[in-house]
């Protein structure tokens, strides 16, 4: 217990101070040497109160003395200088002073409690340093550096600052300086080690200003004939040579830099790595004493460490610099930052009310996509988030939308310096972990998959360990990851060292349980494998691919020093389908593809579907280089090639070993046409051979070929052809790897007349195409597509348009419901082409309700001008900000139709910028009817339901700005401010609506329940309510209303002649005003229903009253 008291203060001390990446690593150190178990290791990392940490390590030390003192601070580190003689130039004083402490040391005896006796001795403590031995294996090394920072709270000594200066101070966990600073040390300088008797001769004058980004720094001995030792690489950064010593000192050396922290160390003879603060350092040295000829080496700590970060970003800078294209274009030159959102989930409740959805992205109108838009610099930040935890983010978006680009494009700017926060950057796609019979350790997948450092791979990796802060793990395409199911749930990988799946291993890290603090960078589909998770990242980033103005600025790059630029570009703008796929990067590349290939050889025809658009580029591809050898052949690998496509979407993948092609000729064939691209499978942890492979070269080319594949196998019959359609009149959410096959698939049917398909078939299998055309119009015709929910109906309106066939389009169009809701469903710029394109083709008049849909402005203007469409909802902020468009470009005919097609009843407030829009509203018919002669806006004045529902928060202060406005809505009849979450308007807000009252002559139902009215709020209700000339409901249902209250209402009563039912239940009433109100209700024979429960009121009162009026109710 002797034990236990001495070492108490000093760990507690030291914890009070420590970071937490300090005590980790103290935590981690003791694992790893057996001092605690990993169950134990667990519970300490979970420790929050530092003063009950500090006695579970004391306890521990004590438990454990002996194996401490063997692991953590080795019994060699002790050994005795007895052969240390006197320096002869100190005076007689010092000298005896020394001997004396000399003696102590030699006759020191290490029983169980000296090494603490020792250090609380009267020993010279510049004596006490001379005991660590220089010749420390590297095991024992690196459990010296990992407690050293123990030991510093037994050597700290206010009065012996030296102490500190020297020896305090070893473990450095990468703690930022947070200064330039200037200092001194002491050194012997005697002609040899022997008569080295104290360090108080020679004074080494050092300040700190720069030296490098990374700043880990070391010494090493040197000689004056060898000025760059063999390990010295030349041009090493940071290395310095000072000569002016005689002989190298003994001891090893600190030198505390920045805030204490010790980052340059002197070692005599065999070199000792440490780990050292982030600074910059250059150190002039003032020799004060004669001394000749010694070296000291500055350079940095693991040059092995610099070495592979560099070489990381070597390679991001090389393999970054193309875009993955048919001609070579630098990633500089092409790349454009698509829409970059910040994401939020909302979570929707099906029909069955237990059973609740996953979470999904909130979609944004274009106001509120401008707030969330955010920078590529911005994609790491993460407020809020602990710092030293592990941080996930996932960057979701559709296939296309370009996130692994985005990917490359941040490995490039680190390796241009950019996010410099990171030193070490793993960039990994996923379809080449996709072999789930490999197993790896974190190293094997750091250091053995990626890049490999050169030399020093343990050190690179226990430098990685001890910085996760420093690192950052991309994984691209979490969907193409195998059993990525319930990894969230459970995980073995607690431990670096030993060989897991990747799927175990990607588990640990989400889990925070290795490599923790480092961060994640994820990129998944939204709506597929990931959104099971959403809830457990720190940030989700959301690509909405290209604004329209990005598509132009992409496509005039793309064609930019071509002779045809300016004609390409009017192409495709002029093709107004195929612009409006060019919002998704891929797609858009495609185009500008195939629109280059038609220029290069003369055709200035672009199709019109982008089933047309594939085959014509399958096509191009292969009848240029064709002979009348290889035309057969070309069909055969084609018709071949499609039938891998299939197998592997079926399977969500898009890659394959190279041995699993039908045979070497397609694989051959597939990789001189760019269907497919080269591919390596990493290596397995056993062996040193990488898998050779190919992954198609894009989604929608393996789209294509999995549906054409659907078109000429024989094996697939017509009536099983339908269920690869996906289209079912209930709601489904079916993890869809080829989301784009339904659509060829339809189109291609409809294509088989077109040159190249038909001859990829012969006569028999043309016959076999036929009859599948025929199950596809007999299915669409049986579909009743009034049932089907709109992402099913967007689909089949893409399906339908996909074949152009006159008949099909015109049997959807007329079988179209006239209201047609697309509230809370993305709606694509294709998607809105589609729609427009078939309800223009219908005679039926249709109400459009695009709420919540993410149409764009153009989208918004072309739906809405649409003669058959007689009214339409959407953002009152996205159609305010379309009207200003038009009024801006003097299309005021189209102004005048969208103004008055626009409503907005019932219109519900459920936050601050709903109150806003509503308000911007109002302020826009004030400016129209000065400006365009537009005297109203019909939504205003037709908007009969308002529903008020901020909640706590900023109910008050939303419904006071509501208020001001209300008198605008000449036709409101009902007003409901009765929320589940309560608005809490109270009394100020009774006050505040009471005022305009009298302008509210239409209004027939109010509802103030559960608003924290009390007396004096129904005081004021009572005043102004005979105004409300239409009013035939009032709910006043669980505010805090009192006797007085209820009083005040009953007295006014008997003069509103319309209303017809009260509710005043869930009050604070008792039986007196109980009566009152009773009373009230003889003179009151247009009254139907009260409603006058209240606790507070005695048993049998109530139902004593409404035996005297049956018009009270009791519920």
């Amino acid at each position: 217990m002797n034990l236990f008291k001495e070492i108490l203060p000093g760990v507690r001390k030291t914890l009070s101070s420590a970071t937490t990446s300090d005590v980790h690593a103290l935590l981690n150190c003791m694992l790893e040497e057996d001092v605690i178990s990993k169950e134990y290791h667990q519970t300490l990392l979970q420790e929050k109160d530092r003063d009950d940490l500090a006695r579970k390590i004391s306890l521990t030390l004590v438990e454990k003395w002996d194996l401490c003192l063997n692991t953590l601070v080795p019994h060699h580190c002790l050994k005795l200088y007895g052969n240390m003689p006197q320096d002869t130039t100190d005076n007689d004083v010092q000298g005896e002073k020394h001997h004396s402490k000399r003696q102590t040391m030699d006759s020191a005896v290490l029983n169980e409690n000296s090494f603490l006796d020792l250090l609380h001795s009267n020993i010279d403590p510049l004596h006490l340093y001379s005991l660590l031995d220089t010749t420390l294996s590297d095991e024992d090394e690196e459990s010296e550096l990992s407690t050293a920072g123990l030991a510093e709270y037994v050597l700290k000594d206010q009065q012996e600052k030296q102490v500190e200066d020297i020896f305090g101070k070893i473990l450095i966990c990468g703690a930022p300086a947070v200064s330039t600073v200037n200092g001194s040390f002491v050194v012997p300088l005697t002609s040899s080690p022997a008569n080295a008797t104290s360090l108080s001769h020679l004074h080494m004058q050092f300040s700190v200003t720069s030296i490098s980004p990374i700043g880990r720094n070391f010494v090493v001995p040197g000689s004056p004939g060898n000025s760059n030792p063999h390990w010295v690489s030349l041009g090493a950064k940071g290395t310095q040579v000072i000569s002016g010593f005689a002989v190298l000192p003994q001891q090893i050396i600190n030198l505390p830099v920045g805030n204490g922290a010790a980052n340059i160390i002197l070692c005599p003879g065999k070199c000792h790595f440490i780990y050292f603060s982030e600074v910059e350092i250059n150190f002039s040295f003032q020799v004060l004493e004669s001394s000749t000829h010694l070296w000291f080496f500055f350079f940095f700590f693991l040059e092995s460490v610099e070495a592979f970060s560099a070489s990381l970003k070597d390679y991001f800078h090389d393999v970054c610099k193309f875009t993955g294209m048919e001609r070579e274009v630098t990633l500089d030159h092409l790349y454009i930052d698509g829409v970059l959102m910040q994401g939020q989930t909302e979570t929707k409740s099906g029909k069955n009310v237990i059973k609740v959805v996953e979470k999904e992205l909130v979609i944004y109108n274009l106001e509120e996509k401008e707030k969330a838009a955010i920078e590529r610099s911005q994609i790491f930040h993460v407020p809020g988030g602990k710092e030293l935890e592990t941080k996930v983010i996932v960057v979701l978006g559709k296939a296309g939308m370009g996130k692994s680009i985005l990917v490359q494009k941040i490995c490039q700017d680190w390796s241009n310096g950019k996010f410099s926060q990171f030193e070490f950057v793993f960039w990994f796609e996923c379809r080449r972990l996709s072999l789930p019979e490999k197993q790896y350790s974190l190293k094997d997948l750091l250091l053995g998959l990626f890049v490999k450092p050169q030399e020093g791979s343990n050190q690179v990796f226990k430098y990685i360990l001890r910085n996760p802060n420093k690192v950052l793990l991309i994984f691209d395409g979490f969907e193409e990851l195998k059993d990525h199911d319930g990894f969230t749930h459970s995980s073995n990988c607690q431990s670096y060292k030993e060989l897991y799946s990747i799927r175990e291993l990607f588990a640990g890290l989400f889990q925070k349980k290795i490599l923790n603090g480092c961060t994640l960078l994820l990129t998944a589909r939204p709506k597929d494998k990931f959104n099971q998770y959403l809830s457990k990242v720190d940030k989700i980033i959301e690509m909405a691919g290209f604004s329209s103005q990005q598509v132009e600025s992409y496509i005039t790059r793309y064609f930019e020093g071509l002779p045809y630029c300016n004609d390409a570009v009017k192409l495709i703008t002029d093709c107004q389908y195929l612009f409006s796929h060019c919002y998704n990067p891929v797609m858009c590349r495609f185009i500008c593809l195939l629109c280059e290939m038609m220029f290069e050889m003369g055709d200035k025809d672009l199709p019109s579907t982008l089933t047309s658009l594939f085959v014509k580029y399958l096509q191009q591809q292969l009848t240029p280089t064709q002979t009348d050898a290889t035309v057969k052949k070309n069909q055969q690998n084609i018709t071949r090639l499609a039938q891998v496509a299939w197998y592997l979407g079926e399977n969500n993948q898009n890659a394959l070993k190279s041995n699993l092609f039908p045979s070497k000729e397609v694989k051959e064939f597939a990789l001189k046409y760019g269907f497919v691209l080269p591919f390596t499978f990493p290596k397995h942890s056993d062996n040193g051979e990488e898998e050779l492979g190919s992954v198609f070269s894009d989604f929608v080319i393996q789209n294509l070929l999995s549906a054409l594949h659907l078109v000429l196998a024989e094996d697939i019959k017509d009536k099983s052809l339908t269920k690869y359609l996906s289209l079912p009149s209930r709601k489904k959410k079916p993890y869809n790897w080829l989301d784009l096959v339904p659509r060829f698939l339809s189109g291609l049917l409809y294509l088989q007349h077109e040159t190249y398909l038909f001859s990829l078939s012969d006569e028999n299998e043309r016959k076999i195409i036929t009859k599948k055309q025929k199950t596809l119009l007999k299915y669409i015709k049986k579909i009743q597509i009034s049932d089907l929910y709109p992402e099913k109906l967007l689909e089949l309106l893409s399906c339908v348009y996909e074949t152009q066939d006159s008949y099909l389009l015109q049997h959807v169009a007329l079988r179209l419901k006239p209201d047609l809701s697309f509230l809370g469903t993305l709606l694509t710029p294709p998607d809105v082409y589609v729609l427009h394109f078939i309800l223009k083709r219908s005679q039926k008049e249709f109400s459009l309700d695009l709420r919540n849909s993410g149409i764009d402005l153009q989208g918004l203007k072309h739906l809405a001008g649409l003669k058959n469409v007689t009214s339409f909802r959407a953002s009152v902020s996205d159609t305010v900000r379309l009207w200003e468009s038009l009024e801006q470009t003097k299309e005021y005919e189209l102004l005048r139709i969208s103004i008055e097609k626009f409503g907005i009843d019932p219109f519900k407030a459920e936050s601050m910028k709903d109150v806003n829009d509503l308000s911007g509203l109002v302020q826009m018919q004030d400016k129209m009817i000065h400006c365009c002669d537009i005297h109203e806006i019909p939504a205003i004045k037709n908007l009969r339901k308002l529903e008020f529902a901020l909640g706590p928060g900023c109910g008050l202060q939303g419904f006071l700005k509501l208020v001001k406005i209300l008198e605008a809505f000449p036709s409101l009849q009902h007003l409901d401010l009765d929320a589940l979450s309560e608005n809490e308007i109270g009394d100020e807000g009774v006050k505040s609506l009471c005022e305009v009252f009298s302008q509210l002559t239409s209004l027939e139902t109010l509802n103030l329940s559960q608003n924290k009215i009390t007396d004096l709020g129904a005081k004021q209700l009572a005043t102004a309510l005979p105004s409300l000339t239409s009013l035939k409901t009032l709910s006043l249902y669980n505010n805090y209303i009192c006797d007085a209250g209820a009083e005040n209402i009953a007295q006014i009563l008997p003069s509103m002649a319309s209303l017809r039912v009260l509710h005043v239940q869930c009050n604070k009433i008792t039986d007196v005003g109980a009566q009152k109100l009773t009373d009230s209700l003889r003179k009151c024979p247009h009254i139907k229903s009260v409603a006058m429960w209240n606790y507070t009121i005695p048993y049998g009162i109530l139902e004593r009253l409404q035996q005297l009026d049956s018009r009270i109710s009791l519920l």
